[in-house]
């Protein structure tokens, strides 16, 4: 089925993963409407300007996730809404409300609000593992899947504010959808690496390259496998396309702990000052090849881990944030 010519609205279209789905899209015809932060800023828009095929299927729409108005802008004329605007601030939070949780909650209502006032067919909402675990009720000797969900309480006692916004926002995401009538899917990624195409380092990334110059923290309550980044954002497109998909996706190359991740960073690079680190870095986890076998049905092959390590370590030096 040609997609040529159908608009499709992506919100935090300049981020690390927006910007790989807008490429995708835009490789597969659709018109897309990318929303950023700041027209002006040109680290948000020259590379999607740089992208084929942007001069004549691309539109960029200045956005704030709380003017309800700006929003509008953007998703009128779209039959599907990506929504993966949302702040990503996983070290130090100082004021959670207004840093993450607002823009996280208010802000996919607001999404959600426009695209049903508006006729949107489908919305694909990007949520995250950090929506699954950190979940220490769910059972010891049970896979973790889709079902599983982020115990808040835990999380805000201990001050993990990333993973009570991306639950807090989906549960309002699926909370509107059953209100409303909206058809609504979800993506939950792993940490996302890979090659970088916007100027700025990503969380994610940020991990790796602080793993490559040798730190020794563990992530773990943010980790739960690794992911290419082309992986979701074709992911995304999948849940989008084909339209029996319903509920949440669990998005991992593999179920994975942190130090199986680091291991293999420095098997494959040992001329970096990588830690030798616990085998089991997440209590409770247990490994498993297909955690993602929603996807896989749907024909995503994902990118293996080794190849996964290979190309953001490329990609790190190709961009100067290593030698």
């Amino acid at each position: 089925m040609s997609r040529k010519g159908e608009v499709v609205c992506v919100t935090g279209g300049s981020g690390y993963i927006g910007s790989w789905l807008v490429r995708l899209l835009l490789d597969r015809g659709y018109t897309v409407h990318a929303t950023v932060k700041d027209l002006k800023d040109e680290k948000e828009t020259k590379h999607l300007e740089a992208l084929e095929g942007a001069d004549s299927s691309l539109r960029l729409f200045q956005i704030d996730l709380l003017n309800y108005d700006s929003i509008v802008a953007a998703v009128s004329g779209a039959s599907g809404v990506f929504h993966l605007a949302s702040p990503c601030i996983v070290d130090q939070v100082h004021d959670p409300e207004n840093e993450l949780l607002a823009p996280a909650i208010k802000g996919t209502n607001n999404v959600l609000t426009a695209a049903k006032e508006l006729g949107v067919r489908r919305v694909v909402v990007t949520s995250s593992i950090s929506a699954i675990t950190p979940s220490r009720s769910w059972p010891a000797d049970v896979i973790k899947d889709e079902n599983c969900w982020t115990d808040v309480e835990y999380c805000k006692k201990n001050g993990l504010w990333y993973p009570v916004s991306k639950t807090l926002a989906e549960k309002a995401a699926w909370e509107f959808a059953k209100e409303k009538g909206l058809d609504v899917v979800v993506v939950n990624p792993g940490t996302v690496m890979g090659p970088i195409l916007p100027p700025t380092l990503n969380a994610s990334m940020l991990m790796i390259l602080r793993l490559l110059q040798g730190c020794t923290e563990i992530y773990e309550d943010f980790f739960m496998g690794s992911v290419h980044v082309k992986d979701v954002a074709l992911a995304h497109i999948l849940v989008y396309e084909n339209t029996s998909t319903t509920g949440r996706h669990l998005c991992v190359e593999a179920i994975s702990h942190y130090g199986d991740f680091a291991a293999k960073v420095g098997e494959l690079y040992p001329e970096y000052n990588v830690p030798k680190l616990p085998k089991d870095t997440q209590p409770g986890l247990l490994r498993a090849k297909n955690g993602a076998k929603k996807l896989m049905g749907l024909g995503l092959q994902f990118i293996p881990m080794d190849q996964i390590i290979k190309e953001s370590v490329e990609s790190l030096k190709s961009k100067g944030f290593i030698s």
